[in-house]
C-alpha cells in the first residue's frame, strides 16, 4: 500500500460537505478530467481508460467504474503485478473485478479553495527542477505526503524552501481538472516544522494557480485531520469525502 500512497490507512473519514456551487463533474473525477484535459499529453491509454506514465504518477482513472470495458482497457495498460491508483466512490463496499486485486485503501478528504483563502508569494521560495528531484524525492521518504515519482516535477510548479543550502519544505502542482489546479507534495522536514513553511509554500502556489485563472484544491488523508484543521483555517472548505484505492494488475 505505501508503494502507492506512502500513507497510513485510516477508518474513520472526516465527514465532508459539497462546497456551494463545486463543478461535482469536474472535481468527482479530478484524475479523469486531467487526463483527458490540461494533461492530455500525459496519457496513456484509451477512450475509456486512462493513466499517467509510471515515473510521472501512480494515478489512473477510467471513464466509468461500471464500464467492464473500461476495466479491460485499464488492464491492457499494466503488466501482471503493477499498481495501479484510482479514486473511487467513498463509503461504498467497492472492489475491482476480475483481473485486479485490491492493494489496499485510504479514505480521504478533498478541499476545495475559497475566498477566504488569501495568496501571495513566498519570497524565499525557489522553483524546483529536475536537479532538485533527488532532494525532493529524500524529503518526501521522510515525511510521506503522498507520491512523488521521478518526473512528478513536470505536471506543475514545484516551490521549496532552502535552509543552509538544503530542501527543507516544498509544495507544488499535480492533478490540472480544466479550470482547476491540484495543490499537493505538502510538505517539511521535522526539524524545521511549526515555523509557518509548508502554509507559506502553499499560499504561494495558490497564487500561481490562481494568476492562470485557476481554482486550487487539494487532497489529503481523512486521517491527517492536523492538516485538515490547517487547510480549513487558511481558507479552504471541505467538499468532499474520497476514497484512494490501490488494484494490482493480475
Amino acid at each position: 500500500m505505501g508503494r502507492v500512497f506512502d500513507g497510513g490507512v485510516t477508518s474513520s473519514p472526516t465527514t465532508a460537505r459539497p462546497a456551494a456551487g463545486s463543478p461535482a463533474h469536474t472535481l468527482d473525477a479530478a484524475t479523469w478530467s486531467a487526463l483527458t484535459g490540461p494533461h492530455a499529453h500525459f496519457a496513456i491509454g484509451t477512450d475509456r481508460a486512462r493513466r499517467y506514465p509510471a515515473d510521472v504518477a501512480p494515478f489512473a482513472a477510467l471513464e466509468s467504474t461500471d464500464d467492464p470495458a473500461a476495466w479491460a482497457d485499464l488492464r491492457g495498460l499494466y503488466a501482471t503485478g503493477e499498481v495501479a491508483a484510482l479514486a473511487v466512490p467513498a463509503g461504498t463496499a467497492w472492489s475491482p473485478p476480475d483481473g485486479w486485486e485490491p492493494d489496499g485503501a485510504i479514505p480521504g478528504v478533498q478541499l476545495v479553495s475559497t475566498a477566504a483563502l488569501r495568496s501571495f508569494p513566498d519570497e524565499e521560495a525557489v522553483r524546483l527542477g529536475p536537479d532538485d528531484v533527488a532532494e525532493a524525492t529524500d524529503l518526501v521518504a521522510r515525511t510521506e505526503p503522498g507520491p512523488f515519482r521521478p518526473r512528478t516535477i513536470e505536471l506543475g510548479t514545484y516551490l521549496g524552501l532552502r535552509r543552509d543550502g538544503r530542501l527543507v519544505a516544498m509544495a507544488g502542482e499535480r492533478l490540472h481538472p480544466d479550470g482547476w489546479t491540484e495543490i499537493s507534495a505538502v510538505c517539511t522536514d521535522p526539524a524545521y516544522r511549526r515555523q509557518g513553511l509548508a502554509t507559506g509554500l502553499v499560499r504561494a502556489v495558490a497564487d500561481l494557480v490562481r494568476e492562470r485563472g485557476d481554482v486550487p484544491f487539494l487532497h489529503t488523508s481523512a486521517a491527517n485531520t492536523r492538516a485538515i484543521r490547517l487547510y480549513l483555517a487558511m481558507g479552504f472548505d471541505l467538499r468532499s469525502e474520497v476514497q484512494f484505492a490501490a488494484v494490482r494488475a493480475v
